[in-house]
């Protein structure tokens, strides 16, 4: 059986999460309407049971949350911002001064019949060819945009995250076959915010959870950096998928608001 046809019984690698994995749904179109798209912000979803985020964490880093997202919209407010990493395990926390790595997470691992090894991995901080993500655009039905401005949305992206599948044929001498197969990024300003942005999982490996993984691991790398506010854009028919990962819409009556040239 390929591996495209397997449901993902578990996360299996560091930091995994045991929760139940849910259908990742991809936008209809790549550009978004703002009569159908919600600004979604994150309060820590409870999924996070693994590696130290706790549950009775929740309802106090819930009530920071929004206080430090008050303090930034409220002027001489004298809420301080919360710090994230204060309520994360010693575990959990990165040096302040280490810079931003590679990390590597096997999600799923198995032998084909024939004796070949797959792989698939979550990447963070590796490099993703542009030709490979504008052919895995083509296959979510995004279209396509200028490859520079692709090149440069990912150089200039605070975190990038993919998906590969990996093969290994047998007396193949370790030499390994790389698929992208999956890919979201986030903007940041290093300290207090982030947008993620570009959430997308090839279809033939859609309902299998990776694009819960993915989200999960890069919120989980995010909180790590002492990043606490993240939000992203969401088209109407995927609004409760994000729901599920604990993001919420216009919550408190904040609401993420688009200006467009009128031209």
């Amino acid at each position: 059986m390929s591996l495209q046809h397997s449901p993902l019984p578990a996360l299996l690698g560091r930091g995994r999460s045991r929760s139940t994995l849910s259908l990742f749904h991809r936008p209809s179109s790549h550009f978004q309407s703002p009569a159908l798209t919600s600004c979604m912000f994150l309060s820590f979803p409870s999924s996070f049971s693994a590696s130290g985020l706790q549950r009775r964490h929740f309802s106090r880093l819930k009530a920071n949350f929004w206080h430090s997202i008050k303090s930034g919209l409220l002027k001489n407010s004298p809420t301080p911002v919360m710090d994230p990493l204060s309520e994360l395990p010693e575990e959990e926390k990165l040096e302040e001064e280490e810079e931003y790595e590679y990390e590597e997470i096997v999600l799923l691992e198995k032998e084909q019949p024939d004796g070949t090894i797959e792989k698939i991995l979550f990447v963070c901080g590796g490099d993703v060819d542009v030709e490979d993500l504008q052919k895995l655009c083509d296959k979510v039905g995004w279209p396509r945009r200028p490859t520079t401005k692709v090149a440069a949305a990912l150089r200039n992206s605070y975190m990038v995250a993919s998906l590969h599948l990996h093969r290994q044929p047998p007396n193949s001498d370790g030499e390994e076959q790389r698929e992208l197969i999956g890919m979201a990024r986030a903007t940041s300003d290093h300290v207090f915010n982030a947008t993620i942005w570009d959430v997308l999982v090839d279809p033939h490996y859609q309902g299998q959870g990776l694009g819960k993984a993915l989200v999960e691991q890069m919120i989980r790398a995010l909180l790590r950096r002492d990043i606490g506010n993240i939000t992203l854009f969401a088209d109407a028919q995927v609004v409760e998928f994000y729901r599920n990962l604990g993001f919420q819409a216009d919550p408190e009556g904040i609401k993420g608001m688009f200006w467009y040239p009128r031209f």
